[in-house]
């Protein structure tokens, strides 16, 4: 929210965040129950013009500017080898904790992720049932097809129960600068509603 309050574009926007993340760190319960459940966060940040992917480790990051194709985010880190922007101390804090021995690529989400990341494509989690959900709409994805998709139940992406989606927003933002940008956002605690 702050991103978007502070920046007129998607990469201004990372640089609040990441700004912020460094000022203040990341953290609060990520459920109204007692039990204390915390993780880390992906954001996917969008102008007229360019979209970016940031995850966070902690105070660490990383950001990949999205080139083309569909990206979906979920929770698992998936920047792998493409990293337009980092933290200035990313890989340095890898390797010194034995996580990346500087020789080989380094990759984002398999140094900083305990998620096998060969697998986070090939799984059926809601990373991958969004990805397939998106390419199997690529090159005709509508709001409408967006809005489907979002409340998807069957493929964990609006999810049930004690880790529930409390919300979803769908944006329409043409290139073209005359043409008014359009959001969509859920007005109930259930998408399919």
């Amino acid at each position: 929210r702050l991103g978007l309050e502070r920046a007129d574009t998607a990469e201004k926007a990372v640089t609040v965040i990441v700004d912020l993340l460094e000022k203040y760190g990341q953290g609060g319960n990520c459920m109204e129950s007692q039990m204390a459940f915390t993780y880390h966060n992906s954001f996917l940040i969008a102008d007229r013009k360019e979209a970016w992917v940031l995850e966070t480790s902690g105070k660490y990051w990383a950001a990949e500017k999205v080139e083309g194709g569909v990206r979906n985010i979920s929770n698992q880190l998936s920047i792998t080898t493409k990293i337009d922007r980092e933290h200035p101390e990313l890989k340095e804090y890898a390797k010194n904790k034995g996580w990346w021995d500087g020789k080989k690529e380094f990759d984002f989400a398999a140094t900083y992720s305990y998620v096998n990341t060969a697998r986070m494509t090939t799984s059926r989690g809601r990373y991958c049932e969004g990805y397939r959900l998106l390419n199997k709409h690529k090159g005709s994805i509508t709001s409408e097809i967006m809005m489907e998709i979002l409340r998807d139940k069957e493929s964990g992406i609006n999810m049930e129960g004690g880790f529930m989606t409390t919300g979803s927003m769908v944006s329409v933002l043409p290139q073209q600068p005359h043409l008014p940008c359009i959001h969509y956002f859920t007005g109930t605690p259930d998408p399919a509603r």
